[in-house]
Formats: structure tokens, sequence, C-alpha cells
């Protein structure tokens, strides 16, 4: 009777193990099939082929595996080979639109409401696209205010399937002297993605072209210029803006002084997330009058008057809001 007992048990577990598997590895291949189509989406996004090499590659996976993910995708009605070329059918590009909303609204939920890194918005990303119900996402853009761009400057699908126009052009557009403002930041590869955030440059700085040479694009802002390789160069893209003189770098509410006055002109772009709600629901946004009333025995905080409360503030969190003293 135990060995029944036992035997029964070891059945059921194996039933239980194989069942899982099984869902593993559909999940494996969902996942597969919905990384294909985007790639298929950004080829034809950026007027390039998409071919079962280069959707290999994107893949990381063996031209059988690959084969074998777009045999799939045929006979589904979502892609049709045309000679050597994969182009996607009406049906494969609404899916693909799908996934590229529920991606792009998980990183604007990142940046805005959590102390996620933004190195690591795209990784976290690329997860939650693939197991993200259509309804989580729809109350997550509803609770998001639904939002036009992702933090990276991308623009996020509408819940039909739109597609708002990308923004911007490449830096190559413009010449030595321009005043641009990035409005897109390119994530991907990781690898440039992390020197334009070592950089310090994201979507809505102003940035004035200072120069071209072989190394590559001299970007200025405020007092500090940054050179950038044609490489990481293209990653960004700008539209022109006006050039603003200012005498110095622009003042910030950590270098005003006691007693003094200025009026809010924004948050640095710099400044994401949780900590930039903060900045905001303390009453820091445009139009604001601050006045530094008082500061501790080492100097940080300094507590400013700000509407009517006193709050007190760390330099280093002084430094993230722009002010115009009076």
């Amino acid at each position: 009777m135990t060995i029944i007992i036992v035997i029964s048990t070891i059945l059921v577990l194996a039933a239980v193990a194989g069942s899982w598997l099984l869902r593993r590895g559909n999940l494996r291949g969902r996942i597969l099939a919905e990384d294909a189509l985007k790639h298929l989406f950004h080829c034809e996004s950026s007027g390039l082929s998409c071919t079962l090499n280069s959707l290999a590659g994107a893949l990381s996976q063996s031209l059988d595996s690959a084969a074998a993910v777009v045999n799939e995708l045929t006979e589904k009605k979502l892609v049709i080979p045309r000679g050597s070329e994969l182009v996607l059918t009406i049906e494969g590009r609404e899916y693909a639109v799908k996934v590229i909303r529920v991606h792009r609204l998980w990183e604007r939920h990142l940046a805005d409401e959590t102390m996620v890194g933004e190195l690591e918005w795209h990784k976290e990303a690329e997860e939650k696209e693939h197991v993200l119900s259509k309804e989580e996402a729809e109350a997550l853009a509803k609770r998001l205010g639904q939002p036009v761009y992702d933090p990276h400057g991308d623009p996020i699908p509408s819940p039909d399937g739109g597609l708002p126009r990308e923004p911007g052009k490449s830096l190559d557009a413009f010449h030595e002297g321009d005043t641009v403002r990035i409005v897109h930041v390119e994530d991907e590869p990781a690898g440039v993605y992390g020197d334009l955030v070592h950089a310090g440059l994201y979507p809505g700085m102003e940035v004035t072209i200072r120069g071209r040479d072989d190394r590559g694009i001299i970007l200025e802002r405020e007092d500090k210029r940054t050179l950038l390789s044609a490489v990481t160069a293209a990653n960004l893209r700008v539209e022109k803006t006006k050039a603003r003189r200012r005498k110095g770098p622009r003042k910030t509410l950590a270098s005003l002084s006691l007693g003094k006055e200025a009026v809010v002109l924004g948050i640095s772009p710099a400044c994401r997330g949780l900590q930039r709600r903060r900045l905001m629901d303390l009453g820091l946004v445009p139009g604001t009058a601050v006045v530094a009333e008082m500061s501790s025995a080492t100097g940080d905080p300094t507590a400013y008057r700000i509407r009517g409360a006193t709050i007190a503030l760390r330099k280093e969190h002084a430094e993230l809001v722009y002010v115009d003293e009076n």
C-alpha cells in the first residue's frame, strides 16, 4: 500500500513538472515570436529589409531556430516571406504594436513611479511586455495619465494601434552653433545608451553644437562640454530651438543666498521617478516663488519658504531645481 502511494505521488509530481515545463516552453516560444514581430516592425519603420539572417541575429538564435519562429508566424498569418525578405501582415503589425505599447508604458511607469535605475528600464520592460495583460496595460496607462512618449522620447502607441510621429532629427541635420533640444535617446545597444547616461544627456535637455572632428561631435550645455563619438551621437534625436543668452551657468535653488527670492523655472531632466514627484509635490513647479530662509550650522540642508510652508532641502536636491533669481 505504501509503495502504491509513493508511486502515485511520483507520477503526480512528474505530471506537474511536465505541465510546468510545457507552460515554460510555450512562454519561451511566445517570447521569441513576439520579439520577432517587434524586430520586423522596427526594420519596416526604419526602412530596412528583414531577412532570416538579421532575425536570427536579433533573437540571438540559430538559423534553424529563427526559421521555426518564422514558420509559426507564417502559419498564424502574421508574417509573409517575400523571397529572402520577411514582411509583416496587417495583423502582424497590430500584434507588434501592442507589445511595443506595453513595453513603453512600463518604462514610463519605472521612470515616473519607481526608483529603478534608468539603465535597468529597458531590461525590465523587455520582460514585462510578454506577461502584462491588455487589461493591466490599460489600467496602467490610465493611472499614468495616458502618456504619449516613454522616458526615452519614443512614442507610445495608442490603444487602437495608432503611433505618434517619431520626434526630432539626427544631429547630422544641424550645424555648428545650433542650439537643439534632445527629444529622443535611443536605449539600444545598452553600452551606447550607458555612455549617454554617463554623459548626463536626457530628453528635454538643451545643448549647443560646438564642433565636429575626427573624434566625433562636441556638445555644450551650460558651462560643460561633452565629446560624443559618431556612433554614440547617432543615438540622439533633436529639434532646433532658440539659443538663450545667459551669463554663466543656469542658476539652481542651491545657489540662492539666504534672504533672496527666486522663481522656479523647472526641474532638471536628470531628476526622475519618485524623487521628481516629491519635489513637485512640495510645490517646486514652474512659476512658484521660493525664498531661502535659513540653513543648518553645516550649511546643508537649507530651509526654503515654498507656498507658505518651510521646507528643508539638501543641496544635492536643491541643485536639481532651476530658478530665476529676482
